[in-house]
């Protein structure tokens, strides 16, 4: 059965905010539960009841909520003791939410966007062009059916329709540093989302081709229009979407097609762990160079979970936590609690960078 997500930021939370956007819970309903050394098993099963029903209470508002609906205040400051939700992730790439005179300014179609449920971001990308990227994206904060029939029809989950996660927020920004690893090159993104990497990677590394790609055709839409709203910026780059489900028998029209793959965050659900390296033993090029650029936090042993498929398949890999000064320094900063991720952990929130070359897997 596909999983479903809800939680979305609603538009009103862009507003006057600078950063990416805003990431609801990376664990939602299922977050885990720490105990203070010393605490009785009393004290533990009333904490873990009380978590529990907090969690139903946080799943509750993201089905029934509506534009009139209120919560209690003090509701709201219980469930972010089990919530993940980021406000404004890792503050790498400033953004601001678009109206619709900018829109049109930017020669954008104000009329493409479902009012109260969509948002036109702008990302203002930290090079020296100031490169801008438009990513159109779904606010809305309830579920929809159709989320339901959806997930349950292409056996996929729909974290990539729910928000710009923070570990897509690091990859961009990390393949910012990397530019001419992705020069000339054919790249495909796996479980893009909205695509905010890829697009990156096609706007400014002068790559020969982008593919970005995700197993959720509601997702696959949003992707498209992105890179309609973006193509001026891709230069000679070619650069398309698909839906592309991580099954190996599917995969046949294009095995060894890609110099390098990127992925974020990718690694959550453990029965899509084994398509998921099929997937990259498949896709990656078995002449010349080639290698795939993973980034995702461990979410208890979900990642080391992924890393022995990885090995049983032939793959080895190395694990890199200091792969950049910037990404380690706002880290840190969330690990002495930052008042702007009150919530950061560093197991389910900080990635780790993952290499894979041909026959390796090797994390940096």
């Amino acid at each position: 059965m596909g999983r479903l997500y809800s939680e979305r930021p609603k538009q009103e939370d862009f507003l006057g905010m600078t950063g990416p956007a805003p990431c609801p819970p990376t664990h939602k309903i299922l977050s885990r539960n720490r105990t203070e050394d010393g605490m009785n098993r009393e004290q533990m099963e009333n904490n873990s009841k009380k978590a529990s029903s907090l969690r139903w209470g946080i799943l509750r508002r993201a089905l029934i909520s509506s534009p009139s609906s209120t919560t209690d205040s003090a509701d709201d400051q219980s469930e972010t003791s089990v919530s993940r939700r980021a406000n404004l992730g890792f503050g790498l790439i400033p953004f601001q939410l678009v109206d619709n005179d900018q829109l049109k300014s930017e020669e954008l179609k104000p009329s493409s966007l479902s009012k109260g449920r969509e948002a036109c971001v702008c990302y203002t990308l930290p090079n020296q062009t100031a490169t801008k990227l438009f990513l159109y994206q779904r606010v809305d904060s309830c579920a929809n059916l159709d989320d339901f029939r959806i997930c349950n029809t292409y056996d996929i989950d729909n974290t990539g329709l729910v928000c710009s996660w923070p570990s897509e927020e690091v990859l961009a920004y990390y393949c910012l540093s990397q530019l001419d690893l992705f020069r000339s090159r054919k790249v495909i993104e796996l479980g893009s989302g909205y695509g905010l990497a890829g697009l990156l990677i096609a706007a400014v590394t002068e790559a020969s081709e982008v593919v970005i790609s995700d197993g959720n055709p509601q997702v696959v839409d949003y992707i498209q229009r992105n890179i309609n709203a973006n193509s001026s910026v891709f230069g000679s780059t070619n650069v398309k979407s698909m839906m592309l489900h991580w099954n190996h028998e599917e995969l046949s029209d294009f095995s060894n097609s890609f110099d390098i793959i990127v992925a974020s965050d990718c690694t959550f659900f453990k029965e899509f762990h084994k398509g998921l390296v099929q997937t990259i033993k498949c896709l990656l090029k078995k002449e010349g160079p080639s290698e795939a650029i993973f980034l995702g936090p461990k979410r208890g042993n979900s990642l080391d979970d992924f890393l022995k498929e990885v090995k049983e398949n032939g793959l080895r890999f190395t694990v890199d936590e200091m792969y950049d000064p910037e990404i380690c320094r706002r880290h840190e900063s969330f690990i002495k609690k930052n008042a702007t991720w009150p919530n950061y952990d560093k197991d389910h929130c900080y990635p780790l960078l993952e290499e894979r070359i041909k026959s390796e897997l090797r994390k940096v």
